[in-house]
């Protein structure tokens, strides 16, 4: 019922989205041209370029101060592009000459538009001059996380500052589909490991977006203004405290020490305090907390890096998922302990890379989990629905079978004809020969009907000695005339078995679904009588139950 309600819910969803495609909405500021073959949107503006003047209140508090110097030779005359990026928090100014720029990382409305991943100044200093650009930003928390300043040509300055804005929201993009597919996950599983990832991913993408910048994109849709650095460190806390378990875990920490998870649970109650806590605390107490979460960061992955080790020693190959997720975090680790160059330029880039290589080995290894469940289930299933000694559907799992080929039936039409099978004298043969042998002829008599139908499932094993065919869309005389090859078949298997004095035959009893008249229970009960007349008529035969009780009149 659930699935139906879910299909019938997304065909409304897309027949209303089609509809709204295909009305005829009008294109507003459109100018449509008679016998042209282009469209024109928009219009012509009055309103100046945006230009956000530095105020003195913009440039208070604790801030760095850049001399970018002209050449040796003096500017050449041509435009010069200054780009500055990684600045987390606060408001950057770029000034030459009479030009100047005030613009802040979370709102895109404060920086020239020819910029979008950095705060930007295009100037064309005088041939000659040597007059420096000055550039200035607040104080960052961290002392390597400082900010990179790129000069040049504006073309490929402002190239440069596309490519890593695609590259942001790219990572962006990727954690938002892996975060819905889990979401799809969770509504097919009901497994909260995919609803954890979910919650997990929703955090790293706002961080992300206030990492690179794209929460003031194209306007601020995040409350950040002044307080950047506050959201980082807060959020940033609040991705520990979902990484470090993760990576944990992804390395088998839970596996090889199964009591670890009070741990756990005190690093992510720990974290989510502090990034709780972060808003109301003095800004000289935030440059203490960035450097614990540096050291809690690299302490989380200093130990999910030896447990994994440890796990992959003992042999545990779902580790090397939780070590492939941590490999670009150790070399970023590693670079930034060298103090590498390209590092320090690319830091945002690098680790927003790191951290979709995260989420997209986690979504593998909780793919690995889903089908661990389903594999699981089918075995249980199996277990469940299937005879043991023979391998066919037991009685559960065949009138389930049964009840399906009904409802089909009823709905579509069509013949469904059943037999219903019990070997002659089996109690005999077990007496005479033993219930090794015994074991032996179910075996051999459940071969020889599985191998006689177009698919296991009708064939089933209703207990004992007796079987039940299903036999849908055939019709009575050719299902009767099968039933009679299956019983000579059953003999030949009998004699196959090569035991001194065993024979082995068979009474089938034969039975019409009667559309309006049976049900499934009226259905079997006919089968099962009409199997007792081919006994008292002298056993090894079929006998048709229609000739017994015909049915009656349409």
């Amino acid at each position: 019922m659930g699935g139906r309600q879910w299909q019938y819910g997304t065909g409304a969803v897309l027949v209303v989205l089609l509809a709204w495609l295909a009305m005829p909405w009008p294109l507003q500021g459109a100018v449509a041209v008679s016998g042209r073959d282009y469209l024109l949107v928009g219009g012509a503006t009055d309103e100046p370029t945006p230009h956000r003047a530095c105020t003195p209140q913009m440039l208070s508090g604790s801030r760095q101060h850049v001399l970018v110097p002209a050449p040796p030779e003096g500017w050449s005359g041509q435009p010069q592009a200054l780009d500055v990026f990684n600045v987390f928090a606060g408001e950057v100014r770029v000034q030459h000459g009479d030009r100047e720029i005030c613009g802040n990382m979370h709102d895109a409305r404060t920086r020239d538009s020819r910029f979008r991943a950095g705060i930007g100044l295009v100037a064309v200093p005088p041939a000659g001059s040597h007059e420096p650009f000055l550039v200035s930003w607040q104080t960052p928390l961290k002392a390597r996380w400082v900010p990179t300043l790129r000069l040049g040509a504006p073309s490929p300055v402002q190239q440069n500052d596309t490519a890593r804005l695609l590259m942001r929201a790219a990572c962006i993009a990727v954690a938002i589909a892996l975060a819905l597919s889990a979401l799809m996950a969770f509504l097919t599983t009901r497994d909260r490991s995919f609803l954890v990832y979910v919650a997990g991913t929703t955090v790293m993408v706002l961080w992300q977006a206030i990492l690179g910048g794209l929460s003031g994109y194209p306007e601020p849709w995040l409350p950040v203004g002044e307080h950047g650095a506050r959201w980082l460190l807060s959020l940033t806390a609040a991705s520990q405290a979902l990484v470090l378990p993760a990576l944990w875990r992804l390395n088998g920490g839970d596996r090889v020490l199964p009591r670890s998870r009070p741990a756990q649970l005190l690093v992510l109650w720990t974290l989510m305090a502090l990034a709780a806590l972060v808003p109301w605390l003095r800004w000289e107490h935030l440059a203490w907390v960035a450097q614990g979460l540096q050291v809690s960061y690299l302490s989380g992955c200093g130990l999910a890096l030896l447990v994994g080790i440890w796990a992959r020693w003992r042999g545990d190959r779902w580790s090397q998922a939780g070590l492939a997720a941590l490999a670009p975090m150790l070399a970023l680790i590693i670079a930034d302990a060298c103090g590498a160059q390209w590092l320090l330029e690319y830091r945002v880039e690098a680790l927003q890379l790191a951290v979709t290589w995260l989420l997209m080995m986690a979504a593998y290894a909780l793919n690995q989990r889903l089908g661990r469940l389903r594999q699981q289930r089918d075995e249980l299933r199996q277990l469940a629905e299937t005879d043991g000694l023979t391998g066919l559907p037991n009685r559960r799992a065949g009138l389930q079978q049964l009840g399906r080929h009904l409802e089909r039936v009823n709905r579509e039409g069509g013949p469904l004809v059943i037999g219903f099978l019990d070997i002659d004298l089996f109690k005999d043969i077990n007496d005479r020969h033993g219930h090794a042998v015994g074991d032996q002829v179910l075996v051999a008599v459940a071969r020889a009907l599985r191998t006689a139908v177009r698919s296991q499932d009708e064939v089933v094993r209703m207990g004992g000695e007796e079987f039940l065919l299903l036999m849908p869309g055939m019709p009575r005389e050719a299902a009767s005339a099968r039933l009679d090859r299956l019983r000579q078949r059953i003999t030949e298997a009998g004699l196959a078995l090569q035991v001194a004095g065993l024979e082995v035959t068979a009474s089938i009893g034969l039975a019409q679904w009667r559309p309006g008249e049976d049900d499934l229970a009226a259905l079997l009960r006919r089968a099962d009588h009409a199997m007792y007349v081919a006994k008292r008529a002298g056993r090894n035969r079929v006998f048709d139950g229609e000739e017994l009780d015909p049915p009656g009149p349409a």
